[in-house]
């Protein structure tokens, strides 16, 4: 008998764990005149009859739409968040918008002189898809989340699009560039001193500031999730923001772990955002 057992375990062992994938595709923008890639993550049991769950991933300042595989090991830690039933079936797209040349590059999520990212985004990226992934159509099977300046991204799109995302989860989030967090020293032709004014312009901060009753109501919508290390650079924006919702009566999440503005955060950061991502579908 434990002869038979032991041939079990071994031949279980052995079997091939079920796996997702990783599709590379791009779509033609008329709003930003190119073509924008983007990778999208397919869950083992991927079937295009079938309705799944929307999670939006964006990467940082300099990096573009590979990041997230490359670099942050997303597809290994979706699978294993998956298998053990942590994390629900969904389909994770990753956007392209930057790139390592970030004077002569666009980077960003928000409309800037010469790029509409955001109009892109909304109007043509999340429609286009959805449709071809069958997945997300709703607020409430749609999360968005990211990195540094993809988790600033994160947080202003689910600030003026409340009722697109059922959660937001910002990692090392650069929500602000008042003090000049990220440097841009060059003329108002550098791309790189465009971003920083587009993330200046489109305050986290400012917009909760500045928000009325009916605007505090839509943003209780959304689950909020702020994950930042203790010696990160911009930690104290994550705790500000934090606690400006705190004091409107925005119920928010703030995580400050060991760590720096790094793939080695964002790695794990990845594991928690993901099942939280998923406790907050409908």
């Amino acid at each position: 008998m434990k002869k038979i057992l032991f041939a079990v375990f071994m031949a279980l062992a052995f079997l091939p764990l079920r796996a997702g994938k990783v599709v590379t595709d791009s779509l033609s923008s008329k709003i930003l005149g190119t073509v924008v890639k983007y990778n999208v993550y397919l869950p083992s049991d991927y079937n295009s009859a079938k309705l799944y769950p929307a999670v939006y991933l964006l990467h940082g300042l300099s990096d573009d739409y590979t990041a997230w595989i490359k670099r942050g090991n997303m597809q290994t830690v979706a699978d294993e968040l998956v298998r053990s039933g942590e994390a629900r079936p969904m389909v994770i797209i990753m956007p392209n918008a930057g790139g390592p040349d970030t004077h002569n590059t666009w980077n960003g999520y928000f409309n800037m002189p010469g790029c509409s990212y955001e109009d892109f985004f909304f109007g043509e990226l999340v429609p286009a898809v959805e449709k071809k992934y069958n997945c997300g159509g709703s607020k409430g099977r749609r999360a968005v989340m990211g990195l540094s300046m993809g988790g600033g991204g994160s947080t202003v799109y689910a600030q003026r699009h409340p009722d697109m995302f059922s959660s937001c989860y910002a990692m090392s989030a650069w929500l602000d560039n008042k003090s000049d967090e990220v440097g841009y020293k060059k003329g108002s032709y550098d791309k790189l001193y465009l971003v920083g004014q587009a993330v200046r312009k489109h305050s986290a901060l400012d917009y909760l500031d500045n928000a009325d009753e009916a605007t505090l109501e839509k943003l209780r919508t959304v689950a909020w999730f702020f994950d930042c290390g203790d010696d990160d650079f911009l930690l104290q924006q994550s705790m500000d923001l934090h606690m400006k919702m705190r004091a409107r009566k925005v119920h928010s999440e703030l995580r400050v772990r060991n760590g720096v503005h790094n793939w080695e955060y964002w790695h794990l950061a990845l594991r928690l955002s993901l099942p939280f991502a998923s406790r907050n579908f409908d």
